[in-house]
């Protein structure tokens, strides 16, 4: 009865798999092909960041032959293009220190208050357009946030405080700070956005007020984020170079006074590279090693954003 009323089902069944199996060979296959693509891709960029770091450990190397490490680090002022040369380098850390020290204290709090207004007050459709508008902020070019506070900040700053250098570090922290905001606003909206909006409908059944929500539950359930967003926007900070070298000169000096021309460890590195020094001396090492101070003091922020993150990170079913 069965073979009657489905007379063709077994051909039917022979057929379909007949299709089936080279289509799932040609996945197979183009899979693989796609996985081989990628895992060439994190290949290459494994070995870039390989070949980066061992060519800034040799070259570093080579200059703590010439110059102890004790005296790089103990040293209290940064001339190693004079004829007495001196090698400091806590003059460009504390440049660096600095410039991005007043920059997060200009982000930190405009970048999180940005970041609530939209996810906690902006209506939807309205936060469909500022948060893009804001996050093309970061893609204005460097060099023109430079001149910007060298040509524009700087007079108006000026006339509030005559005592001003025309290269200070006060105009070039202020607009590193705007640089760096839309990362820190970004992220950390991101982060509050993607708190469950149970927890905000449960602390107002409690009858708590939005602000209360806010900063008791919300801000909170989204520290990890808002910290990491924090971390990655100071070593934007730290790692900026056409900002500071513009706006902040070019002048090794060992001071935290805002006002004072100072040099940061990025100026200092392109000063080096413009052929200030002779390819292969220890002026020339000094780029190397420099770099690698720096490369240390990033890694070590990105470190311990990794840590916060998986430590106070809040999960929820």
């Amino acid at each position: 009865m069965a073979d009657s009323v489905f007379p063709n089902s077994s051909s039917g069944d022979t057929a379909h798999t007949e299709l089936w199996q080279p289509n799932r060979a040609a996945s197979k296959i183009s899979q693989r092909i796609v996985a081989t693509i990628c895992g060439a891709f994190a290949l290459v960029s494994v070995a870039t960041t390989i070949g980066i770091v061992c060519t800034l450990i040799f070259e570093a190397l080579e200059f703590f032959q010439e110059v102890s490490i004790w005296r790089y680090l103990t040293e209290t002022q940064w001339t190693p293009l004079f004829v007495n040369p001196q090698f400091g380098v806590i003059v460009l850390i504390c440049g660096t220190f600095l410039t991005s020290l007043i920059g997060l204290i200009v982000a930190i709090p405009l970048g999180l208050l940005a970041a609530v207004c939209l996810s906690e007050y902006a209506p939807r459709g309205l936060r469909a357009w500022l948060k893009p508008a804001l996050e093309v902020l970061a893609g204005i070019p460097t060099v023109v946030f430079g001149y910007f506070a060298l040509l524009f900040l700087t007079p108006i700053l000026k006339t509030f405080i005559p005592s001003l250098g025309a290269f200070n570090a006060l105009s070039a922290g202020i607009v590193l700070g705007f640089a760096i905001l839309p990362t820190i606003a970004s992220l950390s909206e991101d982060a509050i956005f993607a708190v469950p909006h149970s927890l905000r409908q449960g602390t107002y059944a409690l009858g708590a007020t939005k602000r209360e929500a806010i900063t008791g539950v919300v801000l909170p359930a989204a520290l990890s984020g808002i910290v990491a967003s924090i971390v990655l926007g100071v070593s934007r900070a730290v790692g900026e170079t056409m900002i500071v070298t513009l706006a902040a000169g070019s002048r090794p000096t060992l001071t935290l006074d805002p006002r004072s021309s100072v040099q940061t460890m990025t100026s200092f590195m392109v000063q080096v590279a413009k052929g200030d020094a002779p390819y292969g001396s220890t002026e020339y090492l000094t780029l190397f090693a420099v770099g690698m101070t720096l490369f240390i003091i990033t890694l070590v922020l990105n470190i311990f954003s990794f840590w916060f993150v998986r430590k106070y990170q809040e999960k929820y079913e």
